[in-house]
């Protein structure tokens, strides 16, 4: 097959434009989805999402009506070893064995997936974007980037593909603490996490989504331009925010510190509500309302302990044993009869923690 193609300059680099039939990038195309391990927690493949089968019908259902259209190109990683590639005047070609791959979808595994069983296949040509030689980390930046800023896509896939990144990012962070939680036998989320948003174990009340997003706003105010700048200048040209109580840690590259302080702090929560913690059926501690509401009281209960120099385990244990007395007294209970799922929720549910923990007040009575 020769492909004729285009060349554009983004500021990304550059990559190229091709129009190849349908039936062609269905047979030649790989697809390399993300997956979990459940027995050592890692995730691993490529940045693809799994298959919805609902949306493949939907597209197949689609691609028969008589002004059927795609004219969203499909984004393929091609390794430029795999053919042989000229230039002719203005004109470039990439030419490949029928024999081979052509490469692999960044973008648009549902629109090739929905087509392959259609009648109509044969009716389509494609616009295809073709980018050279990326790395795996280029490949999952390529993919979040249209996917987390076009396109609904979910969003723990988005946080788990910054591992693959080199590159010290807010989110990779946030991604590392998050899956630390989740395979430490000694951690109280250990195997809690919906990591990649699907649930592997009974227990799983929480996606890593709804656990990274609200850490990582501790951390910076714009994840984004932090990521961008640290690409750009280095990790040393971003500035403290005292507005952001963990960014100092992350600044100063102690990832470790961060999620030793997490640590002391859910494991005291798991410890002073344990019926609470192991019963997500039945009560919203774990769930995204009751880890919301934790995560947002925490910086003033840092505070208190930064003022104390104690942020150890008994700190925590001590602030949330005067929280589930507070409780009793107010007749409140961590379930949804009493705290719904919404945002507004969780915001109650955080100045219930600050009261009763008194780290509002600094434990001025303590």
């Amino acid at each position: 097959m020769k492909v004729r193609l285009m060349q554009v300059e983004q500021p990304i680099g550059s990559f190229f434009m091709a129009v190849l039939p349908a039936e062609y990038l269905v047979s030649k195309c790989t697809i390399s989805q993300r997956d979990y391990n459940p027995v050592d927690g890692e995730t691993f493949g490529g940045p693809q999402r799994y298959l919805s089968d609902k949306r493949i019908k939907e597209i197949r259902e689609y691609s028969v009506l008589p002004d059927a259209v795609f004219p969203t190109p499909i984004v393929l990683s091609v390794e430029s070893s795999e053919g042989h590639y000229w230039e002719h005047g203005e004109e470039a070609f990439f030419e490949i064995a029928d024999n081979v791959m052509l490469g692999e979808v960044i973008d648009g595994q549902h629109r090739l997936a929905g087509l392959s069983g259609s009648s109509e296949l044969k009716s389509f040509k494609l616009p295809v974007v073709i980018m050279f030689d990326l790395t795996a980390e280029e490949k999952a930046y390529v993919f979040s980037t249209i996917n987390s800023t076009q396109v609904k896509v979910n969003q723990s896939l988005i946080y788990d593909l910054f591992a693959l990144s080199q590159t010290r990012s807010p989110q990779k962070t946030c991604h590392e603490i998050a899956r630390l939680f989740n395979t430490s036998p000694d951690s109280p989320f250990y195997r809690r996490l919906k990591m990649l948003g699907k649930k592997q174990e009974e227990l799983a009340s929480l996606s890593q989504a709804s656990f990274i997003k609200p850490l990582m706003h501790l951390i910076s105010a714009n994840s984004a331009e932090d990521l961008s700048i640290i690409k750009g200048q280095g990790l040393e040209a971003l500035r403290p925010d005292s507005n952001k109580p963990l960014r100092g840690y992350f600044l100063r590259d102690q990832d470790e510190m961060i999620y030793k302080i997490l640590l002391n702090l859910f494991t005291a929560v798991r410890d002073t509500f344990p019926t609470e913690w192991d019963n997500p059926k039945d009560y919203i501690l774990t769930k995204t309302v009751g880890y919301t509401a934790i995560i947002t009281a925490f910086p003033v209960l840092l505070v208190w302990g930064r003022k104390e120099k104690d942020l150890t385990y008994q700190f925590f244990k001590s602030a949330y044993g005067d929280l589930k007395r507070h409780l009793r007294r107010q007749n409140l209970e961590l379930t949804s009869d009493y705290f719904k799922s919404s945002q507004h929720e969780a915001m109650r549910l955080a100045n219930v923690i600050l009261d009763g923990t008194g780290a509002r007040v600094g434990g001025a009575d303590k």
